[in-house]
């Protein structure tokens, strides 16, 4: 089963379409796939086309290990788990260990841009990741997915409503691609399985919040007024929306990231890997015109 590709979190929005492409895009047959989550009875869908299912907790060093048998590539999409310190990377080190144990070949990552300059309260996690995969003596292939334009589908909403969104960005600009664009730059990766290679996957362009408001407001015809606000003041909008602590502090730093710059890098690491060129800001949003303008 060398030639098996194992991906973890399959039951999620990444892991479900990094699946798909393995699939339909690259014709991998369903089984030499390996699909693993914490719950297996979600990937039903996927034992059906005869895809082989499994049970991946990572919070089960052992399980990992038995998880991740006779499998040649294992692709672990990084976990959820940021509410507790430490604990994200604390289970990501116990796949890469797992991985050694079950004899994996090849180990892919999914992390994110310049995880080692990032201001972002999870890019110590990536950046830990990242070098124990390092450490381990495997080969390996790391992804590093810029942010995704999907993001903006949890906020537009309801800042189109009220017409106004705050930001603390200040200008700053991201180079933002698409989770289905990520997802097939993925699998490219895993069908290709390029050794000891990081790839940034990126869109082609760099867009500010305000270019972001621009387009939404001329493909949706509803006025959308950027608001610049500090650090503070954001912090205090989203506690007094509710949002978690951790939730919080982690979109705060994800604007002072984008404000210092640290995101604005464009890749064309998704083209070389793909043949392809990525998804535009204009295309997705006219893509989902109608849940905007519902």
């Amino acid at each position: 089963m060398s030639d098996t590709i194992l991906v973890t979190g399959a039951a999620g929005q990444l892991g479900q379409r990094v699946v798909h492409h393995l699939l339909e895009t690259y014709k991998v047959p369903a089984s030499s796939i390996i699909a693993a989550t914490r719950d297996p009875s979600k990937l039903a869908e996927l034992a059906a086309k005869g895809v082989v299912t499994r049970k991946a907790d990572f919070d089960d060093e052992a399980g990992l290990a038995s998880a991740f048998e006779g499998a040649g590539t294992v692709l672990v999409i990084s976990t959820d788990a940021l509410a507790v310190p430490g604990q994200r990377l604390k289970q990501h080190t116990a796949a890469v260990n797992a991985a050694v144990k079950a004899g994996v070949k090849h180990l892919a990552y999914t992390s994110m841009p310049s995880p080692d300059k990032s201001l972002i309260t999870f890019a110590p996690d990536h950046l830990g990741t990242e070098n124990a995969i390092k450490a381990s003596g495997l080969p390996y292939t790391v992804l590093r997915d810029a942010w995704y334009f999907d993001n903006f589908m949890m906020s537009l909403p309801h800042n189109l409503e009220g017409g106004k969104w705050y930001t603390a960005t200040k200008g700053g600009k991201v180079p933002y691609i698409t989770r289905e664009d990520c997802a097939l730059a993925i699998a490219a990766a895993l069908v290709g399985k390029p050794e000891n290679k990081t790839y940034t996957l990126t869109g082609s362009t760099s867009y500010s919040i305000g270019d972001v408001a621009s387009a939404v407001t001329a493909i949706t015809g509803r006025p959308l007024e950027v608001i610049d606000v500090t650090d503070e003041q954001l912090s205090a909008g989203m506690t007094d929306a509710g949002l978690p602590s951790f939730v919080v502090d982690m979109l705060v730093s994800a604007d002072a990231n984008i404000r210092a710059g640290n995101f604005d890098s464009l890749s064309g690491d998704f083209t070389a890997l793909t043949g392809k060129e990525p998804q535009t800001l204009r295309k997705f949003i006219e893509d989902r015109k109608a849940a905007l303008t519902a």
